[in-house]
């Protein structure tokens, strides 16, 4: 209860703080171009703070916060008093409503390019893009990639962390190959390989796109080695210590700590003859897993932990930079994902990536919660890619978006009036079902995530 309560709560900061830099961005190039706002408004409904700023304005803090919108003087609904026009909004030039309409979505891209920057000037852990293992049979296999070799380039672009190979990745789904620049520990120079990825495709619930290449990336090391066990439970029953080495589980050998996990899971309730080292003498074991059922489905688990090796620090980066070089490599990263988002919208609508990896309120909630638990650098970083996908969303040409209005103002400036208001009444309904429509999905998507 304690974590649906904390993602619920870093969701509406988080969605609270990009809202208000969303409607910021409209509100203050409108009060540049002299229209007179009436409200500023955070969130929907019944108003739980208010207050009249000197400046006329309305502000308020509203119960629903799932939005917000900036109300400005209008002559389509309101009525205007003697010498108002020149303060409405539809009284200004068509350039000026475009300037304050697009606004909006550029603050969200001016607020990802501030959040990145902070990431930069406090320090960005991360990990060094070395292959730890490579899978039997997969692409990675194919093309020859080995253990050892650090991937220092993904085609032209080149990459510093597992996080930049990623986003290498995702741009070049859909096409029938890619060339990763890798080099080993002991050269200095990069080598190519060719991977064949014609078909590539991943459940990004399941499997990161780096793993669905059968690449392992290199990490914490997790020895077949119990380092706890939980008292009272189905591997202290059994006799197992900490200390103790698995060398065998049924007929199969134990090299790996996944390969005892697999077992254990898939025989809930069943009698495994275990064989363990315990200093020089080998013992035999007999473990019974116990039962337990998540989303319908039931596994099993002993109650023991593993010894973990931590990655070694050399492998460990700190990116890192002054002002200057933080707010260069901010505006890299803002425009690399701007790019990145509007190239997987375009795989969305060309079938390449499914409507599956859609996601909602649900899915953002939840990755509120768990960047907010790993700190400011991640939440950070977790802000600046919603507002991005913010900015964007809203410069789609729906007529209920900021990007419709933009279409509708660009339509009247190339033919000198209005698009007709029964026009725009239809495109409003158009735009609202596609709406709808598309958040019925990434809801559906969130419930079967959960």
């Amino acid at each position: 209860m304690g974590g649906v309560l904390w993602n619920i709560g870093a969701f509406i900061i988080a969605l609270g703080i990009l809202v208000a830099v969303h409607e910021f961005g409209h509100f203050w190039v409108a009060r540049r171009c002299g229209v007179k706002v009436e409200r500023f408004s955070i969130g929907f409904g019944r108003a739980i703070w208010r207050r009249l700023g000197k400046d006329g304005t309305e502000y308020v803090v509203a119960m629903i916060p799932l939005g917000g919108y900036v109300k400005m003087l209008d002559g389509r609904v309101d009525e205007l008093q003697p010498g108002e026009e020149r303060l409405a909004f539809n009284h200004k030039s068509v350039w000026a409503r475009m300037a304050i309409v697009a606004a909006g979505p550029f603050a969200n891209f001016i607020f990802a390019l501030f959040a990145f920057w902070l990431m930069f000037m406090i320090g960005v852990p991360s990990v060094k893009p070395v292959v730890g293992e490579v899978r039997p049979g997969s692409i990675a296999a194919e093309a020859r990639l080995e253990p050892g070799m650090e991937i220092v380039g993904v085609g032209e672009t080149a990459t510093r962390d597992w996080e930049g190979v990623t986003y290498a990745l995702l741009e070049r789904m859909g096409e029938s190959s890619l060339t990763l620049q890798v080099q080993q520990k002991e050269t200095q120079y990069a080598v190519s390989r060719e991977l064949s990825i014609a078909g590539w495709r991943f459940d990004p619930d399941k499997e990161s796109p780096v793993t669905s290449l059968g690449i392992i990336p290199l990490g914490a090391q997790v020895l077949p080695e119990v380092a706890m066990v939980v008292p009272k439970g189905a591997a202290e029953q059994a006799g197992l210590q900490a200390g103790d080495k698995l060398l065998r589980i049924g007929d199969q050998t134990i090299t790996h700590w996944e390969e005892f996990a697999r077992v254990v899971q898939s025989a809930p309730g069943q009698s495994l003859v275990l064989e363990v080292q315990r200093g020089d003498a080998i013992l035999p074991l007999t473990l019974v897993p116990q039962s337990r059922t998540t989303k319908g489905v039931t596994s099993g688990y002993v109650g023991v932990a593993p010894k973990v090796v931590p990655l070694p620090d050399e492998y460990r980066i700190l990116l890192q930079y002054g002002p200057l070089q933080a707010l260069w490599h901010g505006a890299l990263k803002t425009w690399d994902l701007i790019g990145l988002t509007f190239n997987m919208i375009g795989k969305l609508i060309g079938g390449i990536v499914s409507l599956d990896n859609l996601s909602g309120p649900i899915s953002i909630a939840k990755g509120a919660g768990s960047s907010a638990d790993y700190g400011l650098v991640y939440f950070l970083g977790f802000l600046a890619l919603i507002s991005v996908n913010l900015g964007i969303i809203n410069l789609f040409p729906l007529p209920v978006l900021d990007g419709g209005h933009l279409v509708y103002f660009l339509i009247e400036a190339v033919r000198g009036r209005p698009v007709s208001e029964r026009t725009q009444e239809i495109g409003f309904k158009i735009g609202a079902a596609v709406l709808v429509f598309l958040m019925g999905i990434a809801l559906f998507n969130d419930f079967t995530r959960l």
